[in-house]
């Protein structure tokens, strides 16, 4: 088992929106991160601190608005298990009827089931926030920041 997938309907918001807190510094960071760089284009790095010394970097290999967007993962740090860039998360973004989003996440090329498990674990809690900003309704502080999931 390398590949977590997760599926998530956003409601009252279409691709074109969703998409936009794929692409926006700030607007990423409103969902995940402290804070970051990015460059939003193909081949583009980026570099965003999750929760307090978990930073998190890779490369766009692909921006395609409003539907998709696929980039590598991986975290900084000597010891770590998933070297910065070395898994892929590809997103997907389709209309539903009544102007909705179902977002489906797919990250590939993680190492263990562990890893499996802990990144399922954060993207259900990042994709969650992201929903409530999506929708419109500003997520609260993220606890995440002050005590990460060990």
């Amino acid at each position: 088992m390398d590949t977590v997938t997760l599926e998530r309907r956003i409601a009252g918001a279409r691709p074109e929106t969703v998409f936009t807190f794929l692409t926006d510094r700030d607007k990423w960071l409103s969902w995940m991160g402290t804070d970051g760089t990015f460059s939003f284009e193909p081949g583009g790095e980026y570099r965003t601190r999750i929760t307090g010394q978990n930073v998190a970097s890779g490369r766009f290999l692909k921006i395609a608005p409003p539907s998709s967007l696929t980039f590598t993962w991986g975290w900084e740090g000597p010891a770590t298990p998933i070297p910065s860039g070395s898994t892929t998360v590809q997103i997907t973004l389709d209309p539903t009827p009544g102007g909705g989003t179902v977002l489906h996440l797919i990250h590939t090329g993680l190492p263990t089931s562990e890893a499996c498990e802990a990144h399922a674990e954060l993207w259900q809690h990042y994709i969650d926030r992201l929903t409530q900003d999506a929708e419109g309704t500003t997520p609260t502080p993220d606890p995440w920041t002050q005590h990460p999931p060990t």
